[in-house]
């Protein structure tokens, strides 16, 4: 028979402890010959990210040593930090962003100079014996300077510029027999999510580019992961039917297949360059605009070059479904080329991933039944296909699946944790009304404790998670940070708002200069549905995130007066603030999100909590990274010295040497008990054990 105890005293099995000692991250993964590699992050090591092998006799070993740390900070998020080749490894060092080579049994050696660069999504050009990748320069004044380089791999100091231009850069990638380069690029005030360009170009004798076309994208289309298949057809995913889907170029365009037009030139002026054609100092302005004049109107001493975009393009399975996510770090995959006739990718519908198989003749998508609901980093080599995959009773973990046999294996979990799944609370997908007579996504997770029953009558507390981003999406996947709090008692709301991905572009522009707003309308408004639903607590709903989720905490908190207590992990609270701060990847993402500066500096003022603190009524705790460079330390300072002056109850909880999002094992520890105790005291219910307590101001 259960014991009776109120919603958020249960005791738990999973415990802080137990998060932080059995849990790591997994992240990019490679395929080389028979091996597997892949990325730990180890909060046990201080965050470290460590690269990983996998041989076919199932022996794991590590391959990076103390102290390297596997992380580029290429757009300050990272991703495809490594890259390898018949056994050779080469990666970015956080510590000093060099490039490192490392051979199996011998210790990192560096490769490019020392300097103020990062590098990201490397390649390797084995007929140049070369590397290619983006880089980003931070050596000059002001913005620093994206390109795509190549580095000899004899001599790393000789670095040479392919193209430049354009803000940002991403997925260089190479066709089969290596005679042209293709790229993503995209420029300021967009985000990838926004709208980027596809480039191909002609590789020259001495390794330069020649020729370059522009392939597909603009100002408003989304270009995601391009890659060549076996026979040399280049792919990618666009998103120009509302929905990230599959797309092919044709079989054999000119330029494609290494003839050039004749009378056409591809250097072209980049969108919004300074002073509307201005080089920058050490830049030639060498590519195609996003919005050229009168499209593709020609400046003086320019030949457009863009009769080909969009000519011939052809969708390869259109359906209601994503197979893009927002470019956030390099990397990303969701396809990946069996053969030159097959792919193997995932797809997600209404917050669930599918795998499944498209016959490229055929164009006929098949669904593979697996038990995950989260699948992503697809990569294969021949029938084997390695995949990252979870469920609501399964942490991430790594999946390799023989497509021969069908047969799944699971090479390494990102926790070995066996939990009971009397702790486990499953998520329910949920579908609320908002405002304007919409409906707004995400997953609720009522409590579940096998040994504890509430007393009756009482209601759960209730936890709304909004994500980061605000670009980007929650899962289903399980969390076991989520059921940290389920398993106490408590209910969690998971929130997709409008702005999230997942759910076509049409959803994802619903955030279009309204941040702020309807981000806080759908938190709030799924809170009280759950409210009204009989479901939880009424009186006793917080809500929690962290970056842009902080923000739309300390908004709910601040504009709306639905929520009693909130947790703001490193949240943006002054947005002018903010923008002076922030580093180029995201200094022109409140544009659309908000609107230009400082043009409309009235809507920064106003959305900003902090010039609003007036209206903010109830408890707070706030967490915060003392190296962070996106949402610096300041922005949660700011906040504390408001709350205690008004007498209202809030906490500060600040770490040495973290940055944005917590890595070290005993900062995540810290954390979780450290919000469960702030909401014993503020909602007053008593712990079934004790964890660490956090001083409290005006309590």
């Amino acid at each position: 028979m259960n014991a009776v105890s109120p919603y958020g005293s249960w005791k738990s099995p999973i415990t802080s402890d137990l998060i932080v000692s059995g849990t790591v991250g997994l992240g990019q993964i490679a395929i080389d010959g028979d091996d597997i590699y892949w990325v730990e992050g180890r909060p046990s090591e201080a965050g470290r990210s460590v690269l990983v092998r996998r041989t076919p006799d199932g022996k794991i070993t590590d391959v990076t040593p103390p102290p390297f740390n596997v992380r580029t900070r290429v757009h300050e998020y990272g991703g495809a930090a490594f890259a390898v080749s018949d056994g050779v490894v080469y990666f970015s060092h956080f510590a000093d962003q060099r490039i490192y080579c490392q051979t199996l049994n011998s210790p990192p050696e560096p490769l490019t100079p020392a300097a103020q660069c990062c590098y990201a999504d490397v390649i390797f050009d084995k007929p140049r014996n070369r590397l290619i990748c983006v880089r980003e320069d931070n050596a000059s004044e002001g913005e620093s300077v994206n390109t795509i380089v190549s580095i000899n791999l004899d001599n790393g100091e000789d670095i040479q510029i392919l193209t430049q231009g354009n803000d940002f850069y991403a997925s260089p990638r190479l066709n089969p027999d290596g005679s042209q380069l293709s790229w993503i690029c995209w420029n300021h005030p967009n985000m990838p999510w926004d709208g980027t360009e596809l480039w191909v170009a002609e590789i020259n004798a001495d390794g330069s580019l020649g020729k370059k076309d522009l392939v597909a994208g603009e100002v408003d289309e989304s270009i995601f992961q391009p890659e060549w298949s076996p026979d040399g057809v280049l792919y990618f995913v666009s998103d120009k039917s509302n929905w990230w889907n599959l797309y092919r170029t044709p079989l054999n365009p000119p330029l494609l297949r290494g003839e050039a037009r004749a009378g056409t030139e591809a250097d072209r002026t980049p969108l919004n360059p300074p002073l509307l054609g201005e080089a920058r100092a050490g830049t030639e302005a060498d590519l195609t605009p996003l919005n050229p004049p009168l499209l593709g109107e020609a400046r003086a001493g320019t030949e457009p070059s863009l009769a080909s975009r969009g000519a011939g393009i052809e969708p390869l399975c259109e359906m209601a479904a994503e197979f893009g996510l927002p470019q956030w770090v390099f990397g990303m995959s969701t396809y990946s080329f069996v053969s030159e006739s097959k792919i193997i990718c995932t797809y997600t519908q209404q917050g669930k991933w599918h795998l499944a198989s498209l016959d490229l003749t055929a164009k006929q998508l098949t669904k593979i039944e697996t038990p995950y609901t989260d699948i992503s980093s697809v990569k294969a080599r021949g029938e084997i296909v390695v995949f990252l995959a979870g469920s609501p009773i399964a942490s991430t973990a790594i999946v390799q699946l023989n497509l021969a046999t069908s047969q799944r294996k699971i090479l390494r979990k990102s926790s070995d944790l066996n939990i009971d799944s009397g702790y486990l609370s499953v998520p329910e997908p949920l579908e609320f009304p908002t405002e304007n007579g919409l409906t707004a996504f995400g997953f609720f997770y009522p409590p579940k404790n096998q040994d504890f029953a509430a007393p009756v009558g009482e209601k759960p507390p209730l936890v709304v998670k909004s994500h980061g981003g605000p670009t980007a999406a929650t899962s289903s996947s399980m969390n076991l940070k989520i059921q940290y709090w389920t398993s106490r008692g408590f209910a969690v709301l998971d929130v997709n708002y409008g702005g999230s991905t997942g759910y076509g572009r049409e959803y994802r522009r619903r955030l279009q200069d309204s941040w702020g707003i309807v981000d806080v309308d759908d938190c709030a408004n799924g809170a009280k549905y759950l409210a009204e639903q009989g479901l939880v607590d009424g009186e006793r709903m917080a809500i929690a995130g962290g970056s842009a989720g902080g923000y739309t905490t300390l908004c709910a908190l601040t504009f709306r007066d639905v929520f009693k207590a909130g947790a703001s992990y490193y949240g943006i609270s002054d947005l002018e603030a903010l923008l002076r701060d922030t580093h180029k990847f995201e200094a022109r993402y409140f544009d659309g999100l908000i609107g230009p500066y400082p043009d409309r500096q009235d809507l920064y003022v106003a959305r900003s909590p902090i010039h609003a603190a007036e209206g903010l009524s109830c408890p707070v705790i706030f967490f915060q990274g003392l190296e962070d460079k996106v949402v610096p330390p300041n922005q949660a300072e700011m906040m504390v010295e408001i709350l205690k002056a008004k007498g209202l109850p809030v906490a500060y909880v600040a770490y040495a040497g973290e940055q944005h999002g917590f890595r070290r094992a005993e900062n995540i520890k810290r954390t979780l008990d450290g919000e469960l105790y702030f909401y014993s005291r503020v909602f007053g219910f008593e712990l079934a054990e004790p964890v660490e307590a956090v001083p409290i101001y005006n309590l």
